[in-house]
C-alpha cells in the first residue's frame, strides 16, 4: 500500500503553530508521511515544496484571516505549475460563512477549531483514496 505524503503549510504572517504541529504529528502516527513548512511561508514557496516534495495533499493551517486570499493564491499557483490535481485542505480559525467559498474555490475540506483528530484523519483518507479510485477508473 502506499505511503501518502502530506504537506502542511502556515501561509501568511501567522506567528502560531501548535495546532499546525499537532496535526501534523497527528497524521504521522496515523501512517502518513508529513511535511511540515514552518511559519510565515508564501504561497510560492508552499506550491515550491508542493513540488518537490511530489506530495498526495496539501493542507493549509491559517490563524490569520487572510484564508480566502492565501488559498486563492496558492490555488492559482498550482493551477500555473499544473498540479491543480492535488487536493488542499485548509484549517485554522474560518468563520462559518467563509467555509462554502472556500469549497467553491477548489478545497477540498475545512476543518475548524476543535476538530477531532480522528475526524481529521478520516477525512484525509477519503479524499486520498477518493483520488486514487478516480485515477484508476474505478
Amino acid at each position: 500500500m502506499k505511503t501518502y505524503r502530506i504537506l502542511i503549510a502556515k501561509p501568511g504572517l501567522d506567528g502560531h503553530d501548535r495546532g499546525a504541529k499537532v496535526v501534523a504529528h497527528a497524521l504521522r502516527d496515523a501512517g502518513f508521511e508529513v511535511i511540515y513548512t514552518g511559519l510565515r511561508q508564501t504561497p510560492e514557496q508552499i506550491v515550491k515544496t508542493a513540488i518537490q516534495e511530489d506530495v498526495d495533499l496539501i493542507g493549509l493551517s491559517i490563524l490569520s484571516g487572510a484564508h480566502i486570499e492565501l488559498t486563492r493564491k496558492v490555488l492559482e499557483l498550482m493551477k500555473k505549475e499544473g498540479i491543480e490535481n492535488i487536493p488542499i485542505i485548509v484549517g485554522g480559525i474560518i468563520p462559518p460563512e467563509d467555509v462554502p467559498i472556500l469549497l467553491n474555490m477548489g478545497v477540498k475540506k475545512v476543518f475548524g477549531p476543535g476538530t477531532l483528530l480522528s475526524e481529521i484523519i478520516k477525512e484525509v483518507k477519503a479524499i486520498l483514496e477518493e483520488g486514487v479510485t478516480k485515477a484508476s477508473g474505478s
